[in-house]
């Protein structure tokens, strides 16, 4: 983790959470339409929490959903914990408190609870024993977690909150709220209310929306269940939210900017914009600040990130300067205050290295000493437009230091050299050693997946430098990625994973191709390897696609 002494923003202990659970009662629609639909209800405009948003039901956890009597009046899967048995509890209650479903059965019978005995059952009233009396059973065990959401840490009121989902009973039930907390119970298909709520006519709350647009997947409520049947969430979630275009907005952990977040706001506060900048540097922490060149594109994202590592007291290393553009370049020298000690480039891409010299002419003209451009050469397998020699050439495990006096206390910040192949030949990582942060180049980008473009590029050099980056992430404790191309990944090691478990994945669809078209050509494996990829990017692809082509040769015999 980073030094907290690198923080930007105070630290500010988020709310405790309160447990809590929601149902979502599903049935199969009816008529032209069809699909699932999901009983809805719209909360009162006085409610403490989102107030008038449409939600499923639910509400907080009661220490009588948890008692052992109510335990033993509720049916249970043999696989269902306690946990999840009190949760389904809760659920069950809420959604008869709020809207007269009653998930029971008849002991006697098994047949589901009827109008009779909803209009026996006091809503006020305690509610297993009520239930029990009438000769109920709690049908717990229809009543299965699809997801685990926390509520976001900015937020005053907090939740730790199973969002679980039942069958509504077919017969004898209809929905009536309380007209106290909940209001206009609505049968609505995941899409129709995502159209609403985009239209302005349907508000719901962040979580809401996202459990929709998933839910929006499943074509029938058993294709729900099915998903469920290992009894582990489809996701776990605790949102976290920053600027975006002058608002607020909120992310999922898989979604890009959610590392960034975590890294420059761990408590959650909402005071990181998130909008792409050519023009200023963005700190992201006290000794790290980016910059993005201005040159977006297919291959580049928003553009090329070059970092600043440093603080005043220590001068700053420059990791890749990018293009040669004048503006970007005067700013990324202004932002350390004209005291660059070093500029490391990652590779050789002409999107990397060509404002190295450039870089370190600003420095010199304004009387300072040239700061030493380092790297690595580029090999004989590099394109012409990538030819690079360094000042300096580093080597694997190399440290660059710097330190000074901040406030009467000393600084260091080191920066350990990685040789990373695959990409590019000459290609290297960096990783801050103070701070656990990984400075990937274009190995590991945020959002995409890089090219391997041979001769220079290798896909088993690639591999074997994923392998090498999760042995120094899993050493150091390293969380964050700061990668050349898109927003900072958090995760680290599961990212690598995953990229890992992609490429592998893409490699196999490459020997099916083969197998499949064994006298077929890179553009006839190209369409069904990258059947998932936009045609436009096919020539591309196809660069990797021969890299794959290359490893899957070399590991068969004789290859």
């Amino acid at each position: 983790m980073p030094r907290t002494t690198q923080q930007l923003h105070p630290h500010r202990e988020p709310v405790a959470t309160r447990p809590a659970a929601t149902v979502l009662l599903l049935r199969d629609a009816t008529g032209d339409a069809g699909g699932l639909e999901v009983l809805m209800t719209r909360r009162s405009a006085t409610a403490s929490f989102a107030p008038g948003a449409y939600v499923f039901p639910g509400g907080g956890i009661d220490a009588l959903d948890a008692a052992p009597t109510t335990h033993a009046a509720a049916d249970r899967r043999p696989t269902q914990s306690d946990l999840h048995l009190t949760q389904a509890i809760a659920a069950i209650r809420e959604s008869f408190e709020e809207l007269g479903i009653l998930l029971a059965r008849h002991a006697a019978d098994g047949r589901w609870a009827d109008a009779a005995d909803i209009a026996a059952i006091d809503r006020h009233q305690p509610f297993a024993q009520q239930c029990s009396a009438r000769g109920l059973r709690l049908a717990a065990d229809s009543v299965f977690v699809l997801a685990h959401w926390t509520t976001d840490r900015d937020l005053p009121r907090r939740f730790d909150v199973p969002f679980l989902v039942a069958r509504m009973p077919e017969e004898g039930q209809e929905p009536v709220a309380d007209e106290a907390e909940q209001f206009e119970p609505v049968w609505v298909r995941p899409a129709d209310a995502l159209a609403r709520h985009e239209a302005g006519q349907f508000f719901m709350i962040f979580p809401t929306v996202r459990t929709l647009q998933r839910l929006a997947q499943f074509g029938t409520t058993q294709a729900v269940f099915d998903a469920l049947a290992d009894e582990q969430p489809l996701w776990t979630s605790c949102p976290r939210a920053g600027t975006l275009a002058g608002k607020e907005a909120r992310y999922m952990e898989s979604d890009t900017p959610y590392g960034e977040l975590a890294l420059v706001c761990p408590d959650g506060q909402i005071v990181h914009a998130l909008d792409w900048q050519t023009a200023q540097p963005v700190p992201l922490l006290r000794n790290v600040q980016r910059l993005t060149a201005p040159n977006p594109g297919v291959m580049t994202g928003p553009g090329t990130n070059s970092y600043l590592v440093g603080d005043p007291a220590t001068g700053f290393i420059a990791i890749d300067p990018g293009p040669a553009d004048p503006e970007h370049l005067d700013t990324l020298w202004r932002a350390a205050g004209g005291d660059i000690r070093m500029i490391v480039c990652t590779h050789s891409h002409a999107d990397h290295s060509p404002g190295a010299a450039p870089l370190q002419a600003l420095c010199v003209q304004a009387g300072k000493a040239p700061p030493p451009i380092l790297g690595l050469p580029s090999a004989p397998t590099a394109r012409a437009a990538s030819a690079f020699t360094p000042d300096r050439v580093l080597q694997n495990n190399e440290l660059l230091t710097l330190a000074g006096q901040a406030a009467e206390c000393p600084v260091t910040h080191t920066l350990q050299v990685i040789h990373t192949p695959g990409h590019a030949a000459n290609h290297l990582c960096l990783l801050l050693v103070e701070d656990a942060l990984l400075f990937s180049g274009d190995h590991i980008l945020n959002g995409s997946t890089t090219v391997v473009d041979p001769p220079d590029g290798n896909m088993a050099d690639y591999l074997d430098s994923l392998d090498r980056l999760d042995a120094v992430c899993a050493q150091h404790g390293v969380e964050f990625i700061l990668p050349a191309h898109g927003y900072v990944l958090g995760q680290a090691r599961s990212a690598i994973a995953k990229l890992k478990a992609h490429r592998l994945a893409r490699e196999a669809k490459v020997m099916a191709a083969m197998q499949a078209l064994p006298e077929g050509t890179m553009e006839d494996w190209v369409r069904h390897a990258y059947d998932d990829v936009p045609p436009r990017m096919w020539p591309v692809a196809q660069r990797s696609l021969l890299a794959h082509v290359e490893r899957i040769r070399s590991l068969q015999p004789g290859g």
